[in-house]
């Protein structure tokens, strides 16, 4: 199936590893010419120049911390000097692990910037390139705990629900640009945060972080397992295609059957 992704210019955040850089490879193999953006420098170059020597494409990296009005800025600068973006995905986040009663403002405001407040601006920033080109796609990678929330990172939940109800409220306002904004939100996906936490936890106790694994996905997913980095991928890719043209504000749940409600 074409897509119609050949040619287009596509802005990832934390694209270095993980869903970000299962989501570059899954455009980069429509032909879909990409600027790159993480905070490690080294090895976001070292993907960027193994992207496109496989499939062709321009890759372009840009180090860059999205939680800061600068890493936002050089992100949408990046994109302009490249002649604008016809898609963007918000990816960067990571997860929490605190009390509401215990954790200080500060840790409040560093998640509220990386997951708010980085699509926030990248949205300002990139929308009127998108517009100029006659239009584009923003997609939002939330998480299932936007809704269905996990007792231990309360502003993890607090701070990707606000990021859905943005996408949402972003979507009515930039449709009549043809510019299409919709929100994934991911179950249990096997990225490495997962099994570096998983090896922590089980290190002394022997070691066995894959049933550690395997009994988290028995306990949350009705599938039993967790979903692959290239399974969420595909649903960014396809959102980002023409065949995609009538999703505009919705939520798409990728979650193994996690989701205890309808």
């Amino acid at each position: 199936m074409d897509l119609g992704l050949k040619g287009k210019l596509a802005v990832i955040t934390g694209a270095s590893v993980g869903i970000g850089l299962a989501i570059v490879e899954g455009l980069a193999a429509e032909g879909t010419d990409l600027v790159l953006a993480a905070r490690g420098g080294e090895r976001l170059e070292t993907e960027a120049a193994r992207i496109a020597g496989k499939f062709g494409v321009s890759a372009t990296a840009v180090a860059a911390d999205v939680a800061t009005a600068a890493g936002t800025e050089a992100i949408i600068a990046a994109a302009a000097k490249k002649g604008g973006a016809d898609i963007l995905i918000n990816n960067a986040g990571t997860g929490s692990n605190e009390t509401v009663m215990e954790a200080p403002d500060e840790k409040w405001q560093a998640y509220w910037d990386l997951h708010v407040m980085a699509a926030v601006r990248l949205a300002r920033g990139i929308a009127p390139q998108m517009k100029k080109r006659g239009g584009g796609v923003i997609l939002h990678n939330a998480s299932i705990c936007a809704v269905q929330p996990l007792w231990y990172e309360p502003i993890y939940n607090v701070s990707k629900s606000a990021l859905m109800m943005f996408s949402k409220t972003l979507s009515t306002e930039l449709i009549q640009d043809n510019i299409r904004v919709n929100c994934i939100n991911a179950g249990l996906i096997l990225t490495p945060d997962w099994i570096k936490t998983a090896k922590q936890l089980t290190a002394e106790s022997g070691g066995n972080w894959e049933g550690y694994l395997q009994s988290v996905a028995n306990e949350h997913a009705a599938s039993k397992r967790f979903g692959t980095p290239e399974e969420l991928a595909n649903v960014f890719v396809f959102l980002s295609s023409e065949r995609a043209s009538y999703c505009i504000g919705s939520t798409y749940f990728v979650d193994g059957g996690m989701l205890k409600t309808i």
